[in-house]
């Protein structure tokens, strides 16, 4: 399945390199485990080999992949907006996504906190998610297209500079 030094994805914790592959005894089974250690906080995680699809360790997404969720972030076609939901609710539904190991319920996330950012001011609790997004997206589609994330970010960045500079300029204005 995944070999060591490999690069996988850990949903919710993001890019990881298989350092080993072991056994050890588990409740009195011997279970066969991946070593992982996410690159971005250096925590080290033990997947069971035999459940490590099902708690959704992936490989890191391929080049064409990666332009797939630049085109999945330009497209708005999707976008829902807060439009009378509460808070709440869409903290708890940002938050599965993203734990999905589908990197675009993390883009979904991103894009739509990105989006409803251009319309009002984003809670504390929003920033957060959206940083993580960005980060999970960013780390991700860096490795996929070889390039250093902050590389990946600007990309990203490009594709709603016309919202992100227009709230610089507002929050510019508003300062003055």
């Amino acid at each position: 399945m995944f070999s060591i030094d490999e690069l996988v994805v850990y949903p919710a914790q993001g890019v990881g390199k298989v350092e080993r592959i072991e056994t050890q005894l588990i409740g009195g089974v011997e279970t066969e485990l991946f070593i992982v250690r996410i690159l971005s906080n250096n925590v080290t995680l033990m997947v069971p080999v035999e459940n490590a699809v099902n708690v959704g360790l992936r490989s890191v997404y391929t080049q064409e992949q990666a332009m797939e969720i630049y085109a999945y972030l330009r497209d708005r076609s999707d976008f829902t907006g807060y439009s009378g939901q509460n808070w709440n609710r869409r903290y708890r539904e940002y938050s599965e996504k993203l734990k999905s190991s589908d990197l675009r319920d993390v883009a979904y996330v991103l894009k739509e906190l990105i989006l409803i950012g251009k319309d009002k001011e984003l809670s504390f609790g929003e920033r957060r998610l959206l940083e993580q997004a960005m980060s999970l997206i960013s780390l991700e589609l860096s490795f996929a297209l070889q390039q250093e994330q902050a590389e990946a970010k600007k990309s990203i960045e490009a594709l709603f500079g016309d919202i992100l500079h227009a709230k610089e300029d507002e929050d510019a204005a508003d300062a003055d």
